[in-house]
C-alpha cells in the first residue's frame, strides 16, 4: 500500500492532496494526516519522530521524507510527473534546499483558507 502523510493543518498540504488524487487514476494511494490516529500510529511504527516538519510516504515498508518522498510520489502519478523522478539523482541534501524553502513558504503559497470535505468517492482513500 502506498501511503502519503501529510501535515492536516496546511493549506498547501491539503491542495497537493488534492493534486495527487487527481493524477492517482489507479487510486494506489491512501492518505492520513500526521495529526490523525492513523498517522500517529503510522509515525510509531517507522521510528519517526512527531515533530517531523514533512510529507511522508510509505511504499513496500518504506518511509520516504521531503524531497525523496515528493519524488517517490511522482513517480506513482499519470501523465508527465512521472519524469520529475529524475531528480532522484540530485543528493538528498541539495534536493531538501528546495523541499525546505517551499515547505517553509507553504503557509504564504496557497491563500484559500478552505480545507476541501472528501466526497463520498474519496472518503476510503482517507485513513
Amino acid at each position: 500500500m502506498k501511503i502519503v502523510l501529510f501535515d492536516g493543518e496546511c493549506n498547501f498540504c491539503n491542495q497537493s492532496v488534492q493534486f495527487i488524487m487527481k493524477r492517482d487514476q489507479l487510486k494506489q494511494f491512501k492518505f492520513a494526516s500526521l495529526q490523525s490516529d492513523a498517522g500517529k500510529r503510522l509515525l510509531e511504527a517507522y521510528n519517526i519522530p512527531k515533530t517531523i516538519d514533512s510529507v511522508l510516504f510509505i511504499d513496500q515498508e518504506q518511509a520516504y521524507v521531503k524531497s525523496a518522498a515528493a519524488l517517490k510520489i511522482a513517480l506513482h502519478l499519470n501523465g508527465f510527473w512521472k519524469l520529475l523522478y529524475v531528480f532522484i539523482i540530485v543528493p538528498a541534501p541539495l534536493g531538501n534546499i528546495v523541499y525546505n524553502f517551499v515547505a517553509k513558504n507553504r503557509h504564504h503559497l496557497i491563500k484559500n483558507n478552505q480545507c476541501k470535505i472528501p466526497t463520498k468517492q474519496e472518503v476510503d482513500r482517507f485513513l
